[in-house]
């Protein structure tokens, strides 16, 4: 009989509930819809699948986060964040059927993500016509912005009433490259080779460099490979053979592909050494994956986009924790990206007090001022603020104007990423110096 009571009175109390509200853990209350938000990820092979995994993972990250918060919170009501993750592949066609997958089958609310700038190129289309706001965390061509619209099965590449629906968070090529050639510049190289994927990110990064490189007076060495090579060693007999050996080695290639280059340029001793500078890409921030594959390549500097370690905040460094918990190395600036990605969709969707006004949420991402784990994120210009200075990029309508992109170096080996040196620019260095000699030490 007592137990018949209880029965009665569990009962009596759910109908007492809100119709159309669960409860999920005892201190929210959700609507039944579940906001969706379709992520893109490189998730196996050839794309770079370490750099997939990672993103994937600060997705979910950010919706445990949010939910654990009671949601997405408009109008009263708390609504769940679900991110359903597809896997791209790094392919421009896979990218493209993933994300209609998607949006038509999943019925995404938003879009965040995209590792490699082919799949954001390509997807760029579709997710204009079907009115999908979306964040890139990841993607660097200069032409992922409201100018750069690929067409996508005949679709115009530009849009009638001026409403774009794509933004950046991550750096366009040309903001990272600018950074990376002042840099050796200032260290008076004039002898360079760019060794090169064969990709929508490669080739346009390798043609700024190499202008703002000639530009200066140096000599400019391109070679081109593709993505998925195993075995450089022909590669780098050629540059090994050569009667002066080059100043500097620029390594413009992505995820685990870049680990082999790198690993075989170092083992053959072509660089770093006393004549060439390796400057390779920031995968090697991943310190724990990095001393693994690439055991000699002590003093090798990379670029590091986003906030380094000696400016994490709070948030930051929680976030941080969490991925060392999860995957036993340092968080990649991609995962902090794809993070915030997810919270500035959440940030916009309550205050254009919606999820699925598409116009609405692409004005309140524009107006957004918010900090989250890599800084604080606006957009310069947008429909809020049409004209473009002169002489001021295309990319950098919906673009975050203000990435940090510095230059860090190895100085031990099985050195954190955390304890490597900053070494460009000055106002970021955090060891007194511009470059660390081989065999030195700070």
């Amino acid at each position: 009989m007592k137990r018949k009571t209880i029965l009665i009175c569990l009962i009596a109390l759910l109908a007492l509930l809100p119709m159309g509200i669960a409860q999920a853990d005892g201190h929210c209350e959700f609507a039944d819809y579940t906001i969706t938000v379709g992520g893109l990820a490189p998730l196996s092979a050839p794309g770079a699948v370490a750099g997939g995994v990672a993103m994937d993972w600060a997705f979910n990250q950010a919706a445990d986060d949010i939910n654990a918060d009671c949601g997405v919170q408009i109008d009263g009501v708390n609504y769940m964040l679900d991110v359903v993750t597809g896997d791209s592949e790094g392919s421009p066609e896979r990218g493209q059927a993933v994300t209609e997958r998607l949006i038509q089958e999943d019925g995404v609310d938003a879009m965040v993500g995209v590792y490699h700038s082919a799949v954001g190129l390509a997807t760029m289309g579709m997710l204009e016509a079907n009115q999908i706001p979306t964040v890139f965390s990841e993607p660097w061509n200069d032409n992922v912005s409201a100018n750069g619209i690929r067409e996508y099965d005949g679709a115009p590449p530009r849009f009638e009433d001026g409403i774009d629906h794509i933004f950046r968070i991550s750096p366009a090529s040309s903001m990272v490259g600018s950074v990376v050639v002042d840099w050796l510049l200032s260290l008076g190289v004039d002898d360079v080779v760019l060794i090169v994927e064969n990709t929508d990110y490669g080739q346009p990064a390798a043609a700024d460099e190499a202008a703002r490189f000639e530009a200066a007076g140096a000599t400019v060495t391109k070679i081109d490979v593709e993505l998925g090579t195993e075995d450089f060693v022909p590669i780098l007999s050629r540059i090994q053979a050569r009667a002066e050996a080059p100043d500097v080695i620029r390594i413009l290639v992505t995820g685990e592909t870049s680990f082999n280059l790198t690993q075989q340029m170092s083992e053959l001793g072509i660089a770093p050494s006393e004549d060439t500078i390796c400057v390779t890409n920031q995968f090697a921030f991943q310190s724990d994956q990095y001393w693994a594959t690439v055991p000699d390549g002590n003093y090798c500097a990379f670029n590091r986009v986003g906030i380094i370690p000696s400016l994490f905040s709070d948030a930051a460094v929680e976030l941080n924790a969490k991925y060392e918990e999860a995957w036993g190395d340092i968080i990649p600036s991609f995962a902090m990206a794809s993070y915030d990605a997810v919270y500035i969709l959440k940030d916009a969707m309550e205050r254009a007090g919606s999820y699925d006004d598409a116009a609405a949420i692409v004005g309140a991402i524009e107006s957004v001022d918010i900090e989250l784990s890599q800084g604080r994120y606006y957009f310069a210009y947008g429909a809020h603020n049409p004209d473009l200075p002169e002489g001021t990029p295309a990319f950098m309508w919906h673009q975050w104007p203000d990435p940090i992109v510095t230059v860090m170096q190895y100085y031990e080996p099985g050195q954190s990423g955390l304890d490597a040196a900053v070494v460009y620019p000055e106002v970021y260095q955090t060891h007194g110096t511009g470059y660390i000699e081989p065999g030195t030490s700070p």
